[in-house]
């Protein structure tokens, strides 16, 4: 019989794997519930602010009714000013019903998606809590302290810690918010020949590549861009290259997806790029990411991002200091690192000769190391990392397997 202790310990452990779950979170269909709040909804997709909703892990989105919406779009705002606006919505905390009826003291102050764009002056991005008589909860926007007619209508979901949307009065009237905004300029072409970029954009007009670039920017489209100076250095190895692997190294230096620079930050893996579309080969790299810094490392090359051109939705432009090299081009090379460290062979000893065995057909140890068939196209040790990358997970749900069959013999099951 199983002592007490023992059983605890097994029901516990195995609650516990159970019980780590991963919750996500689509503010569209959250919102596509409540016909009331349609036109809130619509503007979050179109001002791409829904992305980013979606993208944080702890939110609170103050949403407002359709009438109070039409408040708003009479006022003739530009997209990237109701952009500001409904960012001062967003709260980076989690406010459910609970919560904002016992804010400390009566009341707090929260930072926006506003706040976080870096777009809003000073503090103008943060919203006042307030826990007012009767029940009522206020919000007021820093800078518009007389605001004191918008407050808490009713939760609309709440996911604790995670999402909550509830239904607030009215607009947050922010004159910074509000104040005009010149849209940001988006056109491709113009952004990859600012900052640094101009020769890497050089390359992509007379290699006839831009045009792949042009075609995925309304979709979505990240450029990783090499600086004048790593350009110049790479310039005798791209002078050898012939015309096709020319237009895969510069596809190689795009992603055909929006990456903002918290997303990179926030994620280690491999990334697919623009040549890997109708590739026979993967032509992807790994992001790795250490606090601010983001590295882009392929099978020989090691950069770094040095510099924003553009961030904002569909478009992002970084400038790298290097040129990347996928090994699917340049498959005769050895990474940077192990070139840099590997010592000068030695001298090799002058060979035996073979024994007499040799002649009777058997296999000599000069035979066992001879080299195979050229290998030049064997992506062998890529095959038997995916295989282990993939197996890694057998392998965790196995040893899961296991411990739970141990124990549920200590419950007495087996």
């Amino acid at each position: 019989m199983q002592t007490p202790s023992a059983i605890s310990l097994s029901v516990l452990f195995l609650l516990s794997l159970s019980a780590v779950v991963v919750h996500g979170h689509n503010i569209t269909k959250i919102l596509a519930k409540h016909p009331e709040f349609s036109t809130f909804n619509h503007y979050l997709t179109i001002t791409h602010l829904a992305n980013e909703i979606n993208r944080r892990q702890t939110i609170t989105v103050c949403a407002v009714d359709n009438a109070a919406m039409s408040d708003l779009i009479s006022k003739g705002l530009s997209i990237q000013t109701i952009k500001n606006v409904l960012s001062l919505h967003v709260f980076a905390d989690y406010f459910g019903s609970k919560k904002l009826h016992q804010v400390t003291k009566g009341s707090t102050s929260t930072a926006t998606m506003y706040q976080a764009t870096g777009e809003a002056p000073g503090t103008a991005g943060y919203v006042h809590i307030t826990d007012v008589k009767g029940g009522k909860v206020r919000f007021t926007p820093e800078d518009n302290p007389s605001q004191t007619d918008t407050v808490y209508v009713k939760s609309v979901l709440e996911m604790p810690y995670n999402i909550s949307v509830i239904q607030i009065s009215a607009i947050l009237q922010s004159p910074e918010a509000e104040a005009p905004t010149a849209a940001p300029d988006m056109n491709l072409t113009s952004l990859l020949q600012r900052d640094g970029c101009q020769k890497f954009y050089d390359l992509l007009t007379s290699s006839g590549a831009i045009g792949t670039f042009l075609s995925s920017a309304d979709g979505g489209v990240t450029v990783f861009c090499p600086g004048d100076d790593a350009i110049d250095a790479f310039a005798p190895k791209y002078k050898n290259l012939t015309a096709s692997e020319k237009i895969s190294l510069l596809l190689y230096h795009g992603v055909p997806v929006y990456n903002s620079m918290g997303m990179l930050r926030s994620s280690n893996g491999l990334m697919n790029t623009l040549a890997t579309e109708g590739a026979k080969k993967k032509f992807d790299f790994t992001v790795q990411n250490d606090g601010n810094d983001v590295t882009l490392k392929t099978k020989l090359t090691t950069a770094t991002i040095s510099g924003t051109v553009v961030d904002d939705e569909p478009i992002a432009i970084y400038t790298i200091d290097k040129v990347l090299m996928p090994r699917e081009i340049f498959k005769g090379m050895k990474a940077e690192k192990e070139e840099a460290e590997e010592p000068a062979p030695a001298p090799k000893a002058a060979k035996k000769k073979k024994k007499a065995a040799a002649k009777k057909g058997e296999t000599t140890e000069d035979d066992a190391d001879a080299p195979g068939p050229d290998s030049s196209e064997d992506y062998g040790d890529d095959e038997a990392a995916d295989q282990t990358a993939s197996g890694g997970g057998r392998l965790v749900a196995a040893s899961v397997v296991v411990v739970m069959a141990v124990g549920f013999s200590w419950l007495g099951f087996v």
